[in-house]
């Protein structure tokens, strides 16, 4: 039996694009209210005003531990609390290690890990009060695999499993889930890939991505789930896979 989502809030972090957009597309649908959350404003207006669903549009960078408390505080605001939090922004940087930038790699190590943390930290204590919710996590197949080609994203996504691990059990007397969805390649612009065509091909003839749409069509399922049942962790992998 699936739960119905409607009139749920959730807020979207890196709902500007990829799998945070297919996010709230498909949420919207289900007739929840939305907070959206990325640096792109203009991005994320074009998208709210698309979607048949009350939406909020907060400019905020992940990184930014006021953009955070500023983004919650305004969706407690508006909606008067908070259901689902869609932890997803997130940066992928790829290559060798010792001939990579280590600015860009220790701020992708910041958004990736601390973004999470502190998201999830900044409703956790609204949600106890008003007897439950759910956290999804946006990881990574490289979260539960050592990907050579990755090592500080992947060690990011291993990161993120952890703590989903763990919290998760601290928080299950509260009534809040904690879970993460770990995909493989996406097509969508983590990846680089923007062109419609070009992510068709990727996804329907190569078969060598998932699409955003996949991703958010497993994150519904996951939150629609009765509220005895956690999925921890949802891996899901294109058919053609090189992991």
């Amino acid at each position: 039996m699936s739960l119905s989502l409607k009139g749920k809030v959730v807020i979207i972090t890196g709902a500007s694009s990829g799998i945070g957009a297919a996010c709230a597309r498909l949420l919207a649908q289900q007739g929840c209210k939305l907070t959206l959350a990325a640096r792109r404003v203009d991005d994320m207006q074009a998208l709210a005003d698309q979607l048949a669903a009350e939406s909020l549009v907060v400019q905020a960078d992940m990184t930014e531990p006021v953009d955070i408390s500023r983004m919650v505080e305004a969706t407690l605001e508006r909606f008067g609390r908070v259901d689902i939090l869609l932890a997803n922004a997130g940066v992928y940087v790829k290559g060798q290690f010792a001939e990579g930038d280590i600015e860009q790699l220790t701020r992708m190590f910041r958004l990736n890990v601390d973004g999470v943390l502190r998201c999830a930290h900044a409703v956790i204590l609204s949600m106890k009060a008003q007897g439950g919710g759910d956290i999804i996590v946006t990881s990574s197949i490289a979260g539960t695999a050592d990907i050579v080609g990755e090592p500080v994203y992947s060690a990011s996504k291993n990161a993120v499993q952890t703590f989903v691990h763990t919290v998760r059990r601290q928080l299950a007397g509260d009534g809040i889930r904690v879970m993460s969805l770990a995909p493989g390649p996406v097509a969508n612009p983590m990846q680089n890939m923007y062109d419609a065509d070009e992510i068709r091909l990727a996804v329907e003839q190569r078969q060598s991505h998932l699409s955003s749409e996949d991703c958010a069509e497993a994150i519904l399922f996951m939150l629609s789930r009765p509220r005895h049942v956690t999925i921890r962790d949802l891996v899901m992998l294109p058919q053609i896979d090189r992991v």
